[in-house]
């Protein structure tokens, strides 16, 4: 769904929680009940945000949740510490992946998520399916997700210099109660924000009442800021984030179970803890050659597996860190803007293995990988109608592998984008994009000291986007469409025991349709998307699609809104994924089993009581009809008989109460 549809997250103010807060991307003071609705998509997009309101609106949960309303995003498990994110059937590992424009590197463990973010640190997520601009970052090749977090100015009502926030939030399946508190504020030429949230519960059920293993909750998470300003608008900000996951998950923390196979405990400890610290400096009153962006920024997310005390009896802990960073300009000219300069990252991907059972000698293994990348991005109006961008960035990377060899490459990326106002309301666009993804780290989890790396190292990881797209407006309503490919070539698929080389080709294609309107007090849209996707040119299976790509499919989605007259706001949502065929058996190289669709509608009521002041009261209803069914990117659905997958869980009622102060 592209900006022209994204009717409730840019519309303004669902939540009193977040009161008369000014929401610089916007424009707009969020807490007020007018419904608008952007006419025409911004440069570059094919962009999908979802804002500061979008979320307030949705309450999400877990990243399934945030996306609600995408029907070409697509979240597999349902357990947060296992979710992989899906982008026009890419996963997410193949896309540019920042949080406060920090890298993330999360190649950890096949089975558990790439990138643990708790929603309600969350200010927008952004992502560019597909087509992204040369200053998303490198190694962008199915495209960009950007999370931001949110600022002490986000929170603070105008005249306000401190504040804080309480949050409750009680889920019935699954016993859930969460926490959250958050209090910032201003003084003088400093800014500060510290938020804390921790949430507990039992194992969930699915639609059948059978209880979903390993799907007990046990969060903590963190954000905190300090940044200072001085008179003439140099800001200078240092963030440090954290969350922590540590339960009980299954074995495979993304199946089920397996049917057969080696012996093991139906669940292991996971404890993962991701984090993420960022020194930036930027200026408040940018010139037309002056509009800086300087950030130092290390990521890391560790993984420990304790089975000391389980049949397996083995210890495992696996960690891939991040130093990165980004020197770069934007130049205001006279015919556009150009946005120039420099990025690094200096990655790392350790795997330590004890074998308490057998005795073995532990085993350690490490791969390197850095790269520094110059970048250049123009945005310009091509004339009164159109708008265009292109960009190119060139990437230099040295590589080291667990045996110690060495190998050195570098590739340019380029792409291109522009919209066209053929009448005021119809708009045509279309984009393209070759990106050079160079070498990437294996996960960590299969990571082999003995292996031997080929003489003439790694193939370099390439990929081509492209997407045609068209909006068309008539009174009150908007209605879109777009047609969209990516091809991923030479993609790196290590195995432990097949070797650090082995490559799979991917390639995703679909199209998507849209329609919404919005109303003073309201609004609906509905998408429907229809993705299919490959590895090596047959249909894709999630064993080879392992940090690739998913079997997909056909997806229709609706959501709506309206607030009442006396304040109340009532919302909801659908979701239909219909019966998939084009599967692939692996054993006998022809057409595996139909994937069954299924149908989930949520809906929820928020209040804010005239009596209480800045008290926001909300009631959620998710899963209504109690559906039984795992999520379309969920691993193993496929394999009937040898895979169990995670289900989601069945009907749940969210209560939750927020009070500013």
């Amino acid at each position: 769904m592209k900006k022209s549809q994204v009717l409730a997250c840019l519309a303004v103010g669902f939540a009193p929680v977040v009161a008369v807060a000014q929401d610089t991307d916007d424009g707009a003071f969020l807490g007020t009940i007018v419904l608008t609705m952007p006419m025409v998509p911004g440069l570059e997009d094919d962009e999908i945000t979802v804002t500061s309101e979008g979320l307030a609106l949705s309450n999400p949960a877990d990243l399934s949740e945030m996306f609600v309303a995408e029907p070409t995003i697509s979240v597999g498990s349902s357990i947060p510490m296992s979710q992989k994110v899906y982008v026009n059937g890419i996963e997410e590992n193949n896309l540019a992946i920042t949080i406060d424009g920090a890298r993330q590197n999360n190649r950890v463990f096949h089975h558990n998520t790439t990138t643990l973010i708790d929603p309600a640190l969350l200010k927008s997520a952004r992502v560019d399916p597909g087509v992204a601009p040369a200053d998303a970052g490198p190694g962008a090749l199915g495209g960009a997700l950007a999370y931001e977090t949110k600022d002490a100015a986000d929170l603070l009502m105008p005249d306000q210099n401190f504040g804080g926030r309480y949050k409750v939030e009680y889920d019935s399946n699954g016993d859930i109660l969460s926490n959250s508190i958050a209090l910032y504020g201003r003084e003088g030429a400093f800014e500060y924000l510290g938020f804390f949230k921790v949430a507990q519960g039992d194992l969930r059920t699915d639609g059948n009442g059978a209880e979903i293993v390993g799907s007990g909750t046990d969060l903590l998470s963190g954000l905190g800021k300090i940044a200072y300003e001085t008179e003439t608008g140099h800001r200078f900000e240092l963030s440090y984030e954290r969350v922590i996951d540590d339960e009980s998950r299954p074995y495979r923390a993304n199946i089920g179970a397996i049917v057969g196979g080696r012996p093991v405990p139906p669940t292991r400890p996971y404890e993962l803890d991701r984090t993420n610290i960022i020194l930036s400096y930027s200026t408040t009153s940018p010139t037309a050659m002056w509009d800086p962006t300087f950030r130092l920024a290390y990521s890391g997310t560790e993984l420990f597996n304790d089975e000391s005390d389980l049949s397996t009896a083995q210890t495992t802990r696996g960690e891939t860190t991040s130093l990165n960073g980004e020197v770069s300009n934007r130049f205001q000219l006279g015919w556009g803007e150009l946005n120039a300069g420099l990025d690094f990252y200096s990655d790392t991907g350790d795997m330590n293995y004890l074998d308490l059972a057998g005795g073995g000698p532990a085993e350690f293994s490490e791969e390197k990988l850095s790269n520094i990348g110059v970048f250049a991005q123009v945005r310009m109006d091509a004339g009164p109608r159109s708008r265009l961008s292109f960009g190119a960035r060139a990437d230099f990377q040295n590589f080291e592998g667990t045996d110690g060899s060495e190998q050195s490459e570098s590739g340019l990326s380029g792409n291109i984008s522009g919209e066209f106002d053929v009448t005021d309301r119809l708009t045509v666009s279309a984009g393209y994009s070759h990106v050079w993804g160079g070498l990437e780290l294996a996960e960590n989890y299969i990571l082999n000291p003995g292996w031997t790396y080929p003489a003439e190292g790694i193939t370099p990881t390439t990929a081509d986007n492209i997407y045609l797209a068209a909006n068309y407006s008539f009174g009150a309503w908007i209605v879109d469409g777009k047609v969209f490919a990516t091809d991923i070539d030479d993609a790196r698929a290590a195995s432990y025991r097949a070797g650090p080389a082995e490559s799979v080709d991917v390639a995703a294609r679909g199209f998507e349709l849209g329609i919404g309107t919005a109303w003073e007090g309201g609004f609906f849209r509905a998408g429907f998307a229809r993705i299919d996707t490959k590895l090596n040119g047959r249909p894709a299976d999630s064993y080879t699609g392992n940090y690739l790509t998913m079997p997909m499919g056909d997806f229709l989605k609706f959501q709506v809104a309206h607030r009442l007259d006396n304040g109340l706001l009532l919302g909801g949502d659908v979701e239909v994924a219909f019966d998939f065929k084009d599967t692939y058996d692996s054993t006998t190289g022809g057409r595996g089993p139909t994937l069954d669709g299924y149908t989930v509608a949520n809906a929820f009521m928020e209040y804010s009581p005239s009596r209480v002041k800045n008290l926001t009261l909300r009631a959620e209803i998710n899963n209504i009809f109690d559906e039984n069914y795992a999520s379309r990117a969920t691993y193993g659905q496929e394999f009937v008989g040898e895979v169990e997958p995670l289900y989601e869980p069945g009907r749940s009622i969210r209560l939750s109460a927020e009070i500013l102060f």
